[in-house]
């Protein structure tokens, strides 16, 4: 269990995403400025070809959502934090592909999104309760 202010300390510094999830290669900010709406990142995952992700909702120490548009496929990924107790807190992380080529992938690509999504949640609640 880690503090709310803790893990919001560690899901926003995205650049070091790559130490604590194996299912990110590598995330480089485009922006100069702290993790913001707006702000953009270019993501590297295994098997995954690289995007670029812009968040589309900030909400400090509470959480961010940000989109990524393929061809036929538009990605949005909310990663929001809620208090449960004193040096306590749950986080949400969810995937949501929509698009006609998404739909055509889906039982190819469902299975991988769904265990990168559950290595993100590990290495995260790994990370903050160290």
């Amino acid at each position: 269990m880690a503090a709310k202010e803790k893990v919001w300390g560690v899901l926003i510094d995205v650049e070091r995403w790559h130490e604590w999830t194996p299912s990110i290669s590598e995330i480089r900010r485009l922006d100069d400025t702290p993790l913001a709406l707006g702000s953009r990142v270019r993501v590297r995952q295994p098997r995954l070809p690289e995007a670029e992700w812009r968040v589309s909702d900030f909400q400090p120490a509470r959480g961010f959502v940000w989109v990524t548009h393929s061809p036929g496929v538009h990605s949005v990924a909310e990663h929001w934090i809620s208090e449960t107790g004193a040096s306590q807190c749950r986080v949400s992380l969810r995937l949501k592909q929509t698009g006609i080529v998404s739909a055509l992938l889906s039982p190819f690509y469902s299975g991988l999104a769904r265990r990168y999504v559950h290595m993100e949640a590990v290495g995260l609640k790994n990370r903050c309760e160290r």
